[in-house]
C-alpha cells in the first residue's frame, strides 16, 4: 500500500482541466488559472493543493539557454513537465495541511491584482480564493500561514485588496516568516535596486497588522511539522517536514522549479540567490531523500507529488 495516499481531484470553481498547464496562458485581467484541487494524507495529515497557475515559458531566461536541449535526454519529463517543444510547464501552487484541528496554509502564490516584473505575473485575476474556499477552506479558519521564503510568488495571497488597502487574506493567522529570510530582504530593501512590490503589498501589511512571527530555521510548528534549512535559492530558504504515524513527506518551496533539477541539480533558475549553496542543497537533498520513503510535494511541480528514485540515467521524480 502507498503510505502517502493521494484521495481525490476536484474540478476549479469556474473551469474544469483538459489537462496538464490547461489554464489560460494570456496575462492581464482575463487569466482564469488553474484548474485543480488535489487531496492526500501523509498519516493523520490531509493535505490539499489548490493550484494557481500552471504556465508553458520559455527555457530561458528561468533556467540557462545552454541547457535547454537537456530535457530531451529524460524522456519522463515530457509532457507533464516540459512540452515536446521544450517549454517548462512552471505551477503555482500553495499547500494546505490540516491536523487535530489546525489549519497551516505553506506558500501563497501570486495573488491578484498585482504589478509584477514576470510578465504571465502581472495582473494576475484567478479564481484562486474562490478555489480555496470551494475546497473547504473559510480564510477565518486558518490559523498558521508559512512561507518557504519570500519571493513574490510565494507570498501573494497573504493579503488581498479591500477598499484601496492591501489587508491580510487570514486575518485569524499568524504568518511565519523566516528570521534570517526577513534580514536579507532588509538589505534588499536597503540596496533600493530590486523589485520589492511583493514585500511592500504582501509582506509588510502582515508585519502592520502584527500578524508576523519571525522564526528560525529549524523551527518547530508542531510534533509532526517542522522547518528544515535548504538555504541557497535564497539565504534563509526552508523546506517543511511533515511526519506522521511512521509515513513522511516534505515540501520542498523552491529548492526545485521542475524535475529536471533532480537529473542534473546544477542547473540553477535565475531567482537563485546563492547559485553554488542551492546547487549544494539540491545534491544534499537527493542524497537524503533519495530512494526513500519520503514523498515530495514540489511548489512548482505541474504533478507536484512524488519520491526521488534511482534509474539508468541518475536521479528522476516519480509521481507512480
Amino acid at each position: 500500500m502507498d503510505p502517502i495516499r493521494e484521495a481525490g481531484t476536484e474540478p476549479h470553481a469556474v473551469q474544469v482541466a483538459a489537462g496538464p498547464a490547461a489554464g489560460h496562458t494570456a496575462v492581464g485581467s482575463d487569466k482564469r488559472g488553474e484548474s485543480r484541487i488535489r487531496h492526500w494524507e501523509v498519516g493523520d495529515v490531509k493535505i490539499t493543493s489548490i493550484m494557481e497557475t500552471a504556465d508553458r515559458i520559455p527555457w530561458a531566461p528561468l533556467f540557462p539557454a545552454e541547457t535547454s536541449e537537456h530535457y530531451k535526454k529524460y524522456a519522463w519529463l515530457v509532457p507533464n513537465f516540459v512540452t515536446p517543444q521544450g517549454q517548462i510547464i512552471l505551477a503555482v501552487q500553495a499547500f494546505v495541511l490540516e491536523i487535530r484541528g489546525r489549519r497551516i496554509v505553506i506558500d501563497t502564490c501570486v495573488g491578484n491584482g498585482r504589478g509584477r516584473e514576470v510578465p504571465q505575473c502581472e495582473n494576475l485575476q484567478t479564481a484562486f480564493l474562490e478555489d480555496f474556499k470551494s475546497a473547504g477552506f473559510d480564510p477565518n479558519s486558518i490559523d498558521t500561514v508559512l512561507c518557504t521564503h519570500l519571493h513574490f510568488d510565494h507570498v501573494g495571497w497573504n493579503t488581498r485588496l479591500e477598499n484601496g488597502r492591501w489587508v491580510p487574506t487570514f486575518p485569524k493567522a499568524r504568518y511565519l516568516f523566516g528570521h534570517r529570510e526577513w534580514e536579507y530582504w532588509q538589505e534588499v530593501l536597503k540596496e533600493n535596486n530590486h523589485d520589492v512590490r511583493h514585500i511592500v503589498d504582501s509582506v509588510q501589511p502582515i508585519l502592520d497588522a502584527g500578524l508576523a512571527d519571525f522564526v528560525e530555521t529549524n523551527h518547530r510548528v508542531m510534533d509532526e511539522i517542522w522547518l528544515e534549512p535548504s538555504h541557497g535559492h535564497t539565504p534563509g530558504h526552508v523546506s517543511v517536514r511533515v511526519s506522521s504515524r511512521g509515513q513522511e513527506a516534505i515540501v520542498t518551496g523552491d529548492v526545485f522549479h521542475n524535475p529536471v533539477q533532480l537529473a542534473e541539480p546544477e542547473i540553477c533558475s535565475v531567482g537563485c540567490v546563492d547559485k553554488e549553496m542551492s546547487r549544494q542543497t539540491r545534491r544534499e537533498f537527493i542524497a537524503r531523500y533519495g530512494d526513500g520513503p519520503v514523498r515530495l510535494f514540489a511548489v512548482h511541480f505541474n504533478e507536484p507529488v512524488g519520491r526521488v528514485v534511482r534509474d539508468s540515467q541518475g536521479w528522476r521524480f516519480s509521481t507512480d
